[in-house]
């Protein structure tokens, strides 16, 4: 490896150490020389540390360090959590997940009952979702999104590799009977009133 190449990639490498979220192309270039060959520094990076404890990562869009998927069960710590999400606020999630950008009446429409401000609240606390753009329909509701902090949490480079319908069924996770996957005519209930409060979740 080339002199020059080699400082680059220990620059990388204690760029990606030192920050607490992925870091994208961009933010890293930002830190190079501008004839720097990122992709052959990344390549150099996976390749020293592939098999070790600690491996690099693409998540959430951007790059970072992770511990090894094998060694995970081996460094599980118990800590008691200050807060466990609800049975509403886990629907809610997995919803905007698979159906954003969506609204809080499209939420509603799909989970059957109404969603109260407090699950979504709950939600932003956490980091894991967020207001999105305002639907050009009359009203114009509000969307909800997922967040990189949620990506990062669950260890996904992009929505795109969520598990799929059949992955859930086959893993015991999803009942095997039909289900709603679409809204009802379409995008039915977008003209709900997005602030109303609902009634109170399970």
């Amino acid at each position: 490896m080339p002199e020059g190449m080699a400082d680059q990639v220990r620059v990388v490498e204690a760029l990606l150490f030192a920050s607490p979220t992925p870091m994208d192309d961009s933010a890293i270039r930002d830190r190079l020389p501008a004839d720097a060959d990122l992709a052959a520094i990344m390549n150099a990076l996976e390749q020293h540390y592939h098999g070790r404890g600690v491996t690099l990562a693409r998540v959430a869009g951007g790059w970072a360090f992770r511990t090894a998927p094998d060694l995970t069960a081996r460094l599980k710590i118990e800590i008691p959590a200050n807060r466990k999400p609800s049975r509403a606020a886990v629907e809610t999630l997995a919803i905007i997940a698979y159906h954003q950008p969506v609204t809080r009446a499209e939420i509603e429409s799909i989970r059957g009952v109404a969603t109260s401000r407090g699950t979504l609240d709950a939600l932003m606390e956490m980091g894991w979702v967020r207001p999105g753009r305002r639907r050009m329909t009359p009203g114009k509701p509000l969307t909800w999104i997922t967040t990189p902090a949620f990506l990062d949490h669950f260890a996904l480079g992009s929505i795109s590799e969520l598990p799929g319908v059949e992955e859930l069924k086959a893993a015991g996770l999803l009942d095997s009977r039909p289900a709603v996957v679409t809204l009802p005519g379409g995008r039915a209930g977008e003209e709900a009133e997005e602030d109303g409060e609902g009634d109170e979740d399970e």
